[in-house]
């Protein structure tokens, strides 16, 4: 069994290694169970006297003082594993003939080794630790029964470990929901397990045009699922009214995670009571001010899920009245690093897709001014006086600035008023600008998001973004990112590319429309719909060279490819496009000059294929633009098909797919443009006359109005 540290030791650590941890490893080997069991227990004096420098204090030690100070030093515990001492461990661990006090042992020893550095842990995997654990919970021994749960837990809070581990063996969750009632030892552990190997991946949508959600992604079952269905809200409701407040803080913690995200754990809480009082009400109760913070402020987590999952309305007095208000408390200077961050991160989530309790937010307590102050921390007279949690601060104050993007991000997703105060505190433009470049990618992606927000102002793209060109640094970002930031960067773009933006000139000039036709190539559907989202942005109102720059950047090979995918958004995207570039007389026929053949045979595909009604309406739209063309109208009057399809649409069930096609046949049957007479007597011996006749008497007034002012075209 190989069971070895990743990094090579130094031939003096490893003379160390020797002098001082061979004599205590050697006794785990030995045949006497008793020598054994001391060895695990106590060490060696030779080892207590390396530790403390002086044999007559290592003489005076407790038995439990000699056991920690073998095991709680990060040194030696790598000493422990490099001569081989998990295996052995393990070896005794599991040995039916060891006694319970042995097992015990082994089984703490083995967790103090866990809770050293990574590469332990990772040693500590490599040896198969776990499964070794899973069988110890068999024991009817409760001592030695909490020992395993304890290491389980030290191991399984470690970043290195697979949360998966937990769920190789179908009967492991279900044994573990039958160790709750045990002891309140086996209670904190379990559910601290849980909490710790429930999760989830998922994207928040932020801005003017919706991002992509995925719900959870994992292989079968998700972890949620899987503790729902094993009876996890019955067997931890109860844990929430314990005598411990560990207990109490761990099965909180738990729900916290379970219900993220998932109506249907949300949904079962809202109705579960423990003795007569329903869970959000002993949530709420959690939220009160005389409550530790780390209660009040996962009391406050769980009741946001709740409402995010639908289970609590926006607009019920614990989210509006207590929780909002608690997660604004959690952002004041007063509060850690850590709880700022967290209040401030629950807080966006909590109000990122609700109006009114974005507007509630923005007006409690001085939020938006009170966020400024994440950028200023620590400041040159931070009242810090513990050294460690100054340096701390320090290496985490990044965490600030992600979570005030992302709670500005969320403030100014909907309201222009709200957007104005953001934009208008200290610096917040050149903030946003620098968190574009910063080293952690959190930071960017959530600067990125913050910028996206602001952008769904008019106001501000006119005046604040083209003052300080944000549109360069997005242009950079956009260069080179992952794709979690590529998505919400390129989103931005989207909106900066809109007809009355003062950016959108510089960024077609920087060469965005190379960028924007690769991403819509992307494997990434999202970066495939902004792709050619922001491309029909920039197509609207152009001139005739950038349409041409777009068709020639995109080739027909590839809008193909995207009128044929998949996924309706691209799909409409793509279609919007079309439309944007077939707009204005000398521009539809220059286009259709030189991709005419192209463009009909896609619209033909779309409106024999099976697609839904706002897809062939945007598509009849398409050839109505066609249809008001000088020359371009000819492809669609010389091509019998289209026009049968046309005149199907406009017997269609649909009033909008009848709207769409009646413009194309007032396009073409228009008594003031050259060769009309000929189109209108084809089209009358076709009984498209007929049909208009019949639609100047339906209920429906546009469609009665379009067919009059067509009627009226054969008249004059």
């Amino acid at each position: 069994m190989a069971c070895v540290l990743e990094a090579p030791l130094r031939m003096s650590v490893l003379s160390e290694v020797t002098a001082s941890s061979r004599h205590y490893v050697d006794r785990l080997f030995d045949l006497d169970p008793q020598k054994v069991l001391q060895g695990v227990m106590y060490g060696s004096l030779k080892q207590l006297t390396f530790l403390f420098g002086r044999l007559s204090l290592a003489r005076k030690l407790t038995t439990r003082d000699m056991k920690n100070a073998v095991i709680g030093n990060n040194k030696q515990k790598a000493n422990l594993i490099v001569l081989g001492a998990v295996p052995r461990l393990l070896y005794l661990l599991q040995q039916e003939t060891s006694s319970a006090e042995l097992r015990t042992e082994c089984a703490v020893v083995l967790g103090s080794l866990a809770m050293g550095t990574e590469n332990n842990v990772k040693s500590l995997l490599d040896c198969h630790i776990i499964p070794a654990l899973l069988q110890g919970l068999l024991s009817p021994d409760l001592k030695f029964i909490e020992a395993c749960l304890r290491c389980l837990r030290t191991i399984f809070i470690s970043p290195v470990t697979p949360e998966d581990l937990l769920y190789t063996d179908a009967t492991v969750i279900s044994h573990l929901m039958a160790l709750l009632s045990r002891s309140r030892y086996t209670q904190e552990y379990i559910c601290q397990i849980f909490s710790h190997c429930c999760k989830l991946q998922h994207w928040h949508s932020c801005g003017f045009k919706s991002l992509p959600q995925p719900l959870l992604c994992a292989n079968g079952p998700d972890h949620q699922t899987i503790l729902f269905n094993h009876g996890a809200v019955q067997n931890i409701a109860h844990l929430l009214v314990s005598t411990s407040y560990k207990v109490r803080m761990q099965a909180l913690k738990c729900f916290s995670v379970l219900a993220f995200e998932n109506p249907q754990v949300s949904m079962t809480l809202v109705n579960v009571s423990v003795d007569g009082e329903l869970l959000p009400q002993i949530f709420v109760k959690m939220l009160q001010r005389d409550k530790p913070i780390e209660m009040q402020l996962t009391s406050a987590k769980c009741l946001t899920s709740m409402c995010r999952a639908g289970a609590i309305r926006t607009d019920d007095s614990c989210i509006v009245l207590k929780t909002l208000p608690c997660l604004v408390r959690m952002c004041s200077k007063e509060r850690l690093l850590e709880e700022r961050v967290e209040g401030a991160e629950t807080l966006a989530y909590l109000i990122e897709t609700d109006v009114e309790l974005q507007r509630i937010a923005s007006i409690t307590d001085h939020l938006i001014v009170m966020l400024a102050d994440y950028f200023k921390y620590p400041s040159s007279v931070s009242a810090i006086t513990d050294i460690k949690r100054l340096d701390h601060d320090l290496k985490h104050a990044h965490e600030l600035r992600q979570a005030a993007f992302k709670l500005y991000a969320s403030l100014g997703a909907n309201d222009e008023d709200i957007r104005k105060k953001i934009i208008e505190t200290e610096n917040m433009m050149d903030r946003i600008v620098n968190g574009l470049s910063e080293s952690s990618i959190k930071v960017r992606l959530a600067a990125v998001r913050c910028l996206h927000s602001l952008s769904r102002s008019v106001q501000q793209l006119r005046t604040s973004f083209q003052d300080h060109a944000v549109w360069k640094p997005l242009m950079k970002v956009l260069q080179n990112a992952p794709n979690e930031i590529l998505v919400v960067a390129s989103s931005t773009l989207c909106n900066l590319l809109l007809e009355f933006s003062p950016s959108k000139e510089p960024i077609l000039e920087s060469g965005a429309i190379e960028l924007l036709c690769s991403l819509t190539q992307s494997e990434n559907l999202a970066l495939r719909v902004n792709g050619i989202w922001a491309l029909m942005n920039m197509a609207f109102q152009a001139e005739q060279k950038i349409k041409s720059d777009i068709l020639r950047g995109l080739s027909t090979e590839q809008l193909f490819q995207l009128l044929s995918d998949s996924d309706v958004n691209v799909l409409m995207k793509t279609l919007g496009l079309l439309r944007n570039l077939l707009s204005t007389r000398p521009h539809i026929d220059h286009i259709m000059s030189t991709h005419g053949k192209q463009i009909m045979q896609a619209v033909t595909l779309i409106l024999e294929g099976e697609h839904n009604i706002e897809v062939k309406e945007q598509t009849l739209c398409i050839l109505a633009n066609i249809a008001d063309g000088t020359t371009a109208k000819e492809l669609i009057m010389t091509n019998d098909d289209i026009l049968q399809k046309i005149k199907y649409y406009m017997s269609h069930s649909n009033a909008k797919l009848q709207l769409a096609a009646m413009f194309c046949i007032s396009n073409l049957i228009w008594n003031e443009e050259e060769g009309s007479q000929e189109r209108q007597d084809k089209l009358r011996d076709m009984g498209i006359v007929d049909i208009l006749h019949k639609l100047s008497q339906s209920s429906d007034p546009n469609l009665c109005d379009k067919a009059k002012t067509a009627l009226q075209q054969y008249l004059a």
